[in-house]
Formats: structure tokens, C-alpha cells, sequence
């Protein structure tokens, strides 16, 4: 399940090119400030390329001598970054707010336009590593889209944390990859902590798919 928080002195209204950046926004609830400096000044460029490498690995098919010295190569790598690996509170995915996704290697990366107590606006493209078949997104991807973006304008109209606790997608037609999308996400209304969202996915004026998902608001002390 997706969590997702903003700080309640977050504008009605904002518009940014590079990410979602309202310094009030997704501020976890462990951390006193937020902090886009995590990672240093590199972290973007380290992301893409481990998003690059999850691309080529997804149609990879190497010889044995290639899988051989990219295996050594990797392994190097890994035991480099197990000296760099923190708790989940300290890492730098869910401050990056300069980044397309927060600087998430696990989401689709989106870049959001606007959001505010009418919803959410974002950009997303589905890249290689997010394959289903026949040059289409995973349906499963779609859904991790959508559970991010959807939480997003859930915990901007409740202005606190919430998490899923049901989505429903339905695929109206194919969600192409390596193209930039439109997501829109809103709140529908809100009962007590519940708070009823639905949301679009858009390639161009297609409509790909849409989705509609049940947000919980947290209590104090829940996380």
C-alpha cells in the first residue's frame, strides 16, 4: 500500500516544472523538515542510471560471457552501496521532491504540474523496464502509477497521511510506453477519514485507462 502525506499549510494551488515541490508537501511524518539535499547534488543522475540499467536488463539477452562479466560488475557495485544503505526514514526517495517520482526508483517516473484541493495534474511516462507485451505498459505498472498519484490527491484534500485501502483499475485501451502521459487525480468527496478518489490516464485525448480507489487517513501515531 502507497503512503502519502502533506503538510496542512500547503497552498490551495501550485505549478512547478520539475517535480512536486511545495516545501509542506509529503513530508514524512519522521522527519522534521524536508530535506532535497538527501543523496548530494548527483542523486538524479544516479537514479537514471539505475533506471537505464533496468531498461536494457529488460530485453537483455546477453552471452554467457556477458552475463558472467556483468554479474562481477554488479557485484562490485552492490557491496559498494551496502556501505551507503539507510533506514527507510533517512533515505533519500521521499524527499527528492526535485525529482521526477520524488527521486523513487520504483515508481513510473512522473513529473506533477499541479496539485491542489481540485487534484492532481501530473506528467508519466512508462519506460522499457515497465513491459507488458507488445511494446504496451504492464497493467500492474499502470496500477503503481496510479496508487501514487491517486494517494497524492487524497492526502492534498485531506491535507494528512493516508493509506490505500482499495483500488480498482480498468484498462480502457493500450498505455503505450516511452511516451509522456496525462494523469489526472481528485478527491471525490471525503467521509470522516475516508476519502473517495478517482483518476484518469491519458495519451493525448485517448483515454488509456481510468481508476477509482478508497484512501484512509491515518490517526496520530499510525504510520
Amino acid at each position: 500500500m502507497s503512503e502519502q502525506q502533506v503538510g496542512n499549510s500547503l497552498p490551495s494551488e501550485e505549478h512547478h516544472e520539475g517535480g512536486f515541490r511545495p516545501m509542506s508537501a509529503l513530508i514524512n511524518a519522521q522527519l522534521d523538515e524536508l530535506d532535497i539535499s538527501r543523496g548530494g547534488p548527483h542523486y538524479g543522475a544516479f537514479v537514471e542510471q539505475v533506471r537505464g540499467l533496468m531498461d536494457r536488463a529488460r530485453l537483455a539477452c546477453p552471452s554467457d560471457e556477458l552475463a558472467l562479466e556483468t554479474i562481477a560488475v554488479l557485484k562490485q557495485l552492490n557491496d559498494k552501496l551496502d556501505a551507503a544503505v539507510v533506514d527507510e526514514w533517512s533515505a533519500p526517495t521521499w524527499t527528492r521532491v526535485d525529482l521526477p517520482a520524488r527521486g523513487n526508483i520504483t515508481l513510473p517516473p512522473f513529473v506533477v504540474d499541479k496539485a491542489g484541493k481540485d487534484g492532481v495534474q501530473a506528467r508519466i511516462t512508462f519506460r522499457t523496464f515497465h513491459l507488458g507485451g507488445n511494446n504496451a505498459a504492464h497493467g500492474g505498472q499502470v496500477a503503481v502509477g496510479f496508487d501514487d498519484l491517486l494517494g497524492m490527491a487524497a492526502a492534498v484534500h485531506a491535507g494528512s497521511v493516508t493509506r490505500t485501502a482499495s483500488l480498482t483499475v480498468d484498462y480502457r485501451s493500450v498505455t503505450p510506453l516511452n511516451t509522456e502521459l496525462r494523469v489526472h487525480a481528485w478527491a471525490e468527496r471525503q467521509e470522516g477519514r475516508k476519502v473517495y478518489v478517482r483518476g484518469t490516464l491519458h495519451d493525448g485525448d485517448r483515454l488509456c485507462a481510468e481508476a477509482s480507489g478508497l484512501f484512509i487517513v491515518l490517526k496520530p501515531g499510525q504510520q
